[in-house]
């Protein structure tokens, strides 16, 4: 009897574990719909550090929302809502923005790794010309892997909103 109580009550278990990571998995694609449709919202004096960024020479992106911190980082919502994160077409790991502070055209960034053993501060710059421009300001350099080899990002990196 004692046995029959605890398989059934393993069974439930399992069952609710599968049923919670498909509501996971269903709710990720609705997170990438509202990011795609919040990103085509013109672009204005207070919405110009709410956007995806993307990089095509490094193939890196950021998407970040400075004013609500409501940026959550795929497949590791355990941060929760964050400033933004920078991540690559060819490499599964993120740099995550913990923090932002917006001083107009610029906003000073504290990013760190998703391991949380690297940390820098960076500046993100607004230009004129409707491009973005990453400097690393101190702290460590960030990185990605491409074909099994570790890539440093440059200090200055430029993006373009899409």
């Amino acid at each position: 009897m004692k046995e029959k109580i605890i398989l059934i009550i393993i069974v439930l278990l399992a069952s609710s574990a599968n049923i919670t990571a498909q509501n996971n998995v269903s709710n990720e694609g609705k997170k990438t719909t509202s990011t795609t449709e919040r990103n085509k919202t013109v672009l204005n004096k207070d919405s110009i550090f709410r956007a995806h960024l993307v990089n095509d020479e490094y193939q890196v992106w950021m998407d970040i929302d400075f004013y609500h911190n409501n940026i959550t980082v795929p497949r590791q919502e355990i941060f929760g809502e964050v400033p933004g994160y920078f991540g690559a077409k060819r490499d599964t790991r993120k740099w995550i923005v913990s923090d932002a502070s917006i001083k107009g055209k610029k906003a000073i960034l504290t990013i760190i790794n998703d391991y949380g053993s690297e940390d820098l501060k960076a500046e993100l710059k607004y230009n004129s010309d409707g491009t973005y421009t990453l400097t690393r300001l101190e702290g460590s350099t960030m990185k990605i892997v491409v074909n099994n080899k570790w890539v440093k990002i440059p200090k200055d990196l430029t993006f373009y909103c899409k």
